[in-house]
Formats: C-alpha cells, structure tokens, sequence
C-alpha cells in the first residue's frame, strides 16, 4: 500500500513576514531537484486559468515532465512545483465528496 501527501497547507497572517524568514533561514541557492514540492490545486477557478494565473505571476513551464493531469511549474528562482489540472473542491462544498 501507499500513500501521498496531498496538500500541505501554510497558515500565516502574514506571508510576506513568513517569506522573509524562510529565505534567511535557507539562503542557499537551488542546486539539485526539490525533494519536496507544492501540488497547487485551483478551488475557485478553472484549472486552465488558474495556470495562467501563475504563469502571469511568473511561474514558467519546467522541463521535468508529470504523470497524470499535473504540469510541472517553476517559481521564479527555479523551485518546481505542480499545478493541478482539475478543479479541486473544498470540503464542505456540495461536489466535495463526489469529487475527490
């Protein structure tokens, strides 16, 4: 059997602070293929705009390629994450259940 983590959740009142002291607590520059990584799954929006969104943002289309419906992004320093190409719903949201 096995299993996956599927969302990973960053609560903060205030990003920005909590980026500042990460980016001091780890400066050193990207070196190797993350071994962790974000799933970004749209809740409010269609899945395609939601990548463009990103990619708005400044995200761009990595090289390593994705099973299933993922595309592999990268943030502006190079991290990789995924971005979901499903509509994710909340729980508690009438199709939560049905499609999870």
């Amino acid at each position: 059997m096995t299993s996956r983590i599927g969302d990973v959740v960053v609560d903060c009142a205030d990003p920005p602070l909590l980026a500042r002291f990460w980016c001091e607590a780890l400066p050193e520059p990207k070196a190797v293929k993350n071994r962790l990584h974000f799933d970004v799954c749209p809740t409010d929006r269609d899945p395609d705009e939601e990548l463009e969104r990103l990619l708005a943002l400044g995200a761009r289309r990595s090289s390593i390629q994705a099973g299933g419906t993922w595309t592999v992004l990268e943030d502006p320093e190079g991290n990789e994450y995924r971005d979901a190409a499903r509509l994710w719903r909340l729980p508690g949201h009438p199709d939560w259940a049905r499609l999870r």
